[in-house]
This record gives structure tokens, C-alpha cells and sequence, in this order.
């Protein structure tokens, strides 16, 4: 069961309905459930702090000097970011023998100045390196949706998606290098924000891609990442832009994107383009030129495997038995790239991000399924070629938008019941405001189709 939307823990700890200890213990009620995916979804759980700075939020509330309207909610931690004292494992074994953080991430320090509590630490997939969530070392937490059948949490941030969606947390740090806040929310049916890349410090953050990298959230509703978002990238969340979708220029790629969505992805696309559409936005659709830049920037791994390569490459001659071969395979496809063809790759970069701002100059948006499929089965995916393929699959349409340096959020547009799909809505870098103000205006508009 999701948490209440932030907005509502927030009024509700200001009227009293609700303390910080109450709904710490409720997060914790959950992980500990042995029926549910806390045992997975989590690496390192620390109640007994938890309830300490809770109770300390709540007396501070008493007294009027909270840190602010969030103090004392709980959040999760991507196993990515350090916490001051705790090891950060990054889903691996391989850094077992590492030194404690010295501090918190700076993204970390931003939340729990915030008076945000962190619940513990989520699991992910190794190194953050793939957008399905396995992981061999941990265990892999399944989705919310048949979970009699344990389908694929989505990665990286696999166990950040299954802590929100069973109200483990009201919202969770993730990391997107290719989709890995994005895929999760979509598969655990709830709204993940992939900022653009330099808004949030990644200082203390184990690296995937120095070149994509980016930190956000997911929680709940867009309205949760709205706010979650802000306190990351370190900005007044108040006076956050409205607006309306009637007049809205929203643009929809014919390039690959839409290519081979399974029925449950389509007809929900469909249906929601339907909606905004009759709420008045103005929707387009044609080729992209942008997008057909990517496989060439991709192909023997592209910048993420160059620039995991030059991280890793010391620890995976100590360590590198102990990495996930699919996970060691991927990193070391960065062995085979020479530092001719890495500068070629920034050059190219350079010109794909040029090229994307400009063919979006007449658009306030461009709209996409976020992730093709619905959640295939965990049993599927295991076998190597089957691995490679669907992890393929499932990347393709979120990786655009980082390799491009956009921003982008996924939030559900399937039914109450039906099997979670997700609609991408993105655009160029530094849009981040009007992006998550046009994504609250279509979370309504989605909203009152299905009340």
C-alpha cells in the first residue's frame, strides 16, 4: 500500500493527525513484514535511529522549531549514495572491505536537513548497471503488481521503486544514468523524476556514467517528486509553476520509441493521448532526427562503458570474481573503446544534445511510453541472452533522454487494477520546472478519467 502523498503527511503532521514516530513505525511495520519485499527491497534497515529522529522531529515540532514542513517523514536511500559511518555497497559484495563514509552525500545532507528521515538503505542492481533490478548478491525484490508471479522490480533502483510502492517510505533517492529512477516507477506503478544531470550534486555517489549520471526521486505522485526534487537540487520548492494543458505543444516521436509495445503499453497510451487531448493540449507526431543519433552513441557501450571501465577497472582486477558476470561483462565492454573513439563520443554528444533543444524549441514537451512492456517475469530474464535482450528492451526509450541531457519523469497512466504502464513526459535540460508542472497537470487530467 503507498503512503499518503507528502503534501497530505505534511498537513497532516502540522494539525497533529499524524507524528513523525507514527509514521516511521508504520514504514517500519512494513519493511518488517515477512509476507512482503522488505527483506529484498531493502540491504540495511535501521529502525532504532529511525525512531530516534523521529521522536526528536516530533518534539522539535512541539516546541516550533522543526526543521521545516518535512521534518520527520520517512525516506529511503539508494545503497548508492554514502551515509555518514555506513558502508555503501552499490548492490555489490565486491566492496565489502571498503571504510565506512566519512560523510553524507551532499544529496543525502540536503534531505536530512530537510528534517527527512532516512529509513535505510534500498537495493538496487550492481553498480547500478542494468534498468531490470536482479540482483544476485541481495536477492531480488519483486514488483507490486502479480506478485504471486515475481516480475522485475526495475533497475537500477529496483528496491527504491518496490520501498514506495509498498509504503515502506514516503518517497526514495534513485539515480538515472539510463532510465533507473524512471524503469522502477514504471514497473511498481508509481512516478519517478529524472532531473537534468547537474542540478543535483553527485559528490559521494558511487559513479555509473560521470557523463550521464543523475540523482532524483521516487514517490508516490508527481507532486511528491516535485518536492522531493527541490530539496535535492537544493531549491525553494514554494511557488512551484502551474500550468495548463489546454494550449499545451506536446510533440510525439515516431523514432523508435513506439516501436513493438506489447497491448497493455499501447492501449494506455493511446487512452491518455486521448485525454489530454480533449483537455486541449495540441499533440504532434513525426519523425524525431535526434533520436536517430543514439545508436551510434551507443553501441559497444557508449559512455557508460568507457567511463565504469576507467572506475572499476582497479577493483575488478582484486575483486572482480565476486562483481555479477552480467554486470562485469557490461563494464568491461569499456576495455575495448580507445580514447580516440571516447572523445568521438563526446564530440557526437555534443552535437545530439545541440540537435535535441533545438527540434523541441516549438514544443513544451515530448511524450513517450516510458518503458515499452510491462514487467516481465524475474524467471524470464535470467537466462543470459534473454537478460541482454529484455534489459535492451527495457532501457531503450528512457536511455534517449539522458544520452540527450534532458529531464524527464514517469508516472502511471494505466487503470486502478490493471497491470502498471507509464507514460514519459521530457524535455530539454533546465525545463526541470515547467516539465513537472505540465506532468501535475497530466497526473489530474489522469486522475479524473479513472474516478
Amino acid at each position: 500500500m503507498v503512503m499518503q502523498p507528502i503534501a497530505q503527511l505534511v498537513a497532516n503532521l502540522a494539525s497533529g493527525v499524524t507524528t513523525s514516530r507514527k509514521l516511521v513505525e508504520a514504514a517500519i511495520a512494513r519493511i518488517e513484514d515477512t509476507a512482503g519485499e522488505g527483506a529484498r527491497a531493502f540491504i540495511r534497515f535501521d529502525p532504532a535511529p529511525a525512531r530516534a529522529a523521529a521522536d526528536a522531529m516530533d518534539a522539535l515540532r512541539k516546541v516550533g522549531h522543526a526543521p521545516g514542513p518535512l521534518a520527520g517523514i520517512p525516506v529511503a536511500i539508494k545503497d548508492l549514495a554514502d551515509v555518514q559511518g555506513q558502508l555503501t555497497t552499490a548492490g555489490s559484495v565486491a566492496l565489502a572491505d571498503a571504510a565506512p563514509a566519512r560523510a553524507d552525500a551532499p544529496v543525502v545532507a540536503r534531505l536530512r536537513a530537510a528534517g527527512l528521515i532516512p529509513i535505510g538503505r534500498t537495493n538496487m542492481t550492481e553498480f547500478a548497471y542494468s534498468g531490470l533490478g536482479l540482483n544476485p548478491h541481495y536477492g531480488t525484490p519483486s514488483s507490486p503488481w502479480d506478485r504471486a508471479s515475481k516480475r522485475v522490480p526495475g533497475g537500477s533502483s529496483s528496491g527504491s521503486g518496490v520501498a514506495v510502492a509498498d509504503g515502506m517510505a514516503a518517497g526514495a533517492l534513485g539515480t538515472d544514468t539510463g532510465g533507473s529512477c524512471r524503469i522502477p516507477a514504471a514497473f511498481n506503478g508509481v512516478a519517478g523524476y529524472k532531473p537534468t544531470a547537474r542540478r543535483v550534486p553527485t559528490d559521494g555517489v558511487v559513479p555509473l556514467s560521470m557523463s550521464l549520471d543523475s540523482i532524483g526521486p521516487l514517490a508516490p505522485t508527481v507532486g511528491c517528486c516535485r518536492i522531493l526534487d527541490a530539496v535535492m537540487a537544493g531549491e525553494d520548492a514554494s511557488g512551484a509553476p502551474a500550468m495548463q494543458l489546454s494550449g499545451a505543444r506536446l510533440f510525439v516521436p515516431e523514432t523508435t520509441v513506439l516501436d513493438g509495445l506489447d497491448s497493455h503499453v499501447a492501449a494506455d497510451f493511446d487512452r491518455t493521448l486521448s485525454v489530454l487531448s480533449k483537455a486541449g493540449a495540441r499533440i504532434m507526431r513525426g519523425r524525431f532526427e535526434p533520436f536517430e543519433r543514439i545508436p551510434a552513441l551507443v553501441r559497444k557501450g557508449g559512455l557508460s562503458a568507457a567511463e565504469s571501465y576507467a572506475w572499476h577497472r582497479e577493483l575488478l582486477a582484486r575483486q572482480g570474481n565476486r562483481y555479477d558476470p552480467r554486470v562485469r561483462a557490461r563494464i568491461m565492454m569499456g576495455e575495448t573503446q580507445s580514447a580516440a573513439e571516447y572523445i568521438d563520443l563526446l564530440t557526437r554528444r555534443r552535437e545530439a544534445i545541440a540537435a535535441h533543444e533545438q527540434a523541441l524549441a516549438g514544443y513544451d514537451a515530448i511524450l513517450s511510453p516510458t518503458v515499452p512492456v510491462v514487467a516481465p517475469r524475474i524467471a524470464a530474464c535470467e537466462p543470459d541472452a534473454e537478460y541482454g535482450r529484455i534489459n535492451l528492451l527495457v532501457l531503450r526509450n528512457t536511455l534517449m533522454i539522458n544520452v540527450v541531457d534532458g529531464c524527464s519523469i514517469a508516472l502511471p497512466m494505466h487503470a486502478a487494477g490493471a497491470p502498471p504502464t507509464s507514460l514519459m513526459i521530457s524535455g530539454p535540460a533546465m525545463a526541470d520546472r515547467r516539465i513537472l508542472a505540465l506532468a501535475a497537470a497530466v497526473e489530474d487530467a489522469l486522475a479524473l478519467r479513472t474516478a
